[in-house]
């Protein structure tokens, strides 16, 4: 018998109210801002990378979007100085995935 169905035993008369949280969305951790983030293209040594810079929120939170977007990704990357660089030109799918997290986002270049 699970916490659920125990809850039920105690109190029958209690009707659950929907949850609006949603365990596998991680979007309320993530402070959103007004001003968009800038997602450039560069080559650095011949190889392509994508850079996105301009968040206000905490480094921490910027750290974890790295993280983040570096898995659904599968690529590498780093956050250095304020700005997250990803291997390649992964410039529309990671706009697509910011958008879809709340961002605004401006794309510069190409």
């Amino acid at each position: 018998m699970d916490l659920q169905d125990q809850l039920k035993n105690l109190f029958p008369d209690h009707v659950p109210e929907p949850s609006s949280e949603n365990e596998d969305n991680h979007d309320s951790d993530l402070w959103l801002q007004e001003e968009p983030i800038i997602c450039k293209y560069e080559k650095r040594k011949g190889k392509p990378i994508t850079i996105l810079e301009g968040y206000t929120g905490a480094d921490q939170d910027f750290k974890l979007l790295a993280k983040e977007l570096k898995q659904k990704l599968s690529v590498g990357g780093s956050f250095k100085n304020d700005t997250i660089i990803i291997q390649g030109d992964y410039r529309d799918k990671i706009m697509q995935i910011l958008k879809d997290k709340g961002f605004k986002v401006k794309r510069v270049g190409g």
